[in-house]
């Protein structure tokens, strides 16, 4: 059982959107439409189309509890750079350790560094993350949008190439491809795919 923490999720009974919104209230349409048991019901995290699986064997609100119970205080992983003492005016980082495998001539160019390897690694790692970043959103929403196509749509029409579409950044195929898909699939689909498919063409609309 998988009992999220999310507030931004969606729910899906068969082809059509029932909720979405906040994990605790969508939870609850979920629960109604799962009572009536006429479609297959599936709640997905809004932002990575993780997949969220919830308990609904019992009433409302033992639901709304667990979710409460779930949503509690998060215990943080504390490294030895946390628990060691600190200096006057030495700010608390929320320094977590792990280990890093690098090569001898690494750790010689590292320690040289003015502050110390850990600090020309930070430094290495938020440049890495600004350098990046436009690549690594589209990889997310790559990502995001394939997980929910697949889940949804994995057995319709052009779902394989579509898929192509996304990968490569092409809008226009991929609009066309996801036209045929029932209206809150195809719409959903072309939400998370929007920023890997890049801005629409100046006078071009999203097909209908």
């Amino acid at each position: 059982m998988d009992e999220r923490t999310h507030t931004n999720c969606i729910a899906f009974a068969g082809a059509r959107c029932i909720a979405a919104g906040d994990l605790a209230e969508v939870a609850l349409k979920a629960k109604e439409a799962i009572d009536r048991g006429r479609e297959p019901i599936l709640l997905f995290d809004a932002v990575t189309s993780e997949p969220i699986d919830l308990d609904f064997r019992s009433t409302p609100a033992d639901l709304l509890k667990r979710l409460a119970r779930a949503a509690g205080p998060m215990s943080v992983p504390v490294g030895p750079e946390q628990d060691a003492p600190r200096g006057p005016g030495r700010p608390k980082l929320g320094v977590v350790a792990r280990e890093v495998t690098l090569l001898p001539r690494h750790w010689e160019w590292l320690s040289g560094q003015p502050g110390g390897a850990s600090v020309a690694l930070r430094k290495l790692v938020e440049q890495a993350r600004r350098d990046n970043d436009g690549r690594d959103r589209i990889r997310r929403a790559q990502e995001s949008a394939y997980r929910f196509m697949s889940a949804m749509a994995g057995d319709r029409a052009g779902f394989e190439e579509a898929a192509r579409a996304l990968f490569a950044g092409d809008r226009a195929r991929f609009d066309r491809l996801v036209k045929p898909w029932p209206t809150d699939i195809r719409d959903h689909a072309r939400k998370l795919a929007a920023v890997a498919l890049g801005p629409v063409a100046q006078g071009a609309g999203a097909v209908r």
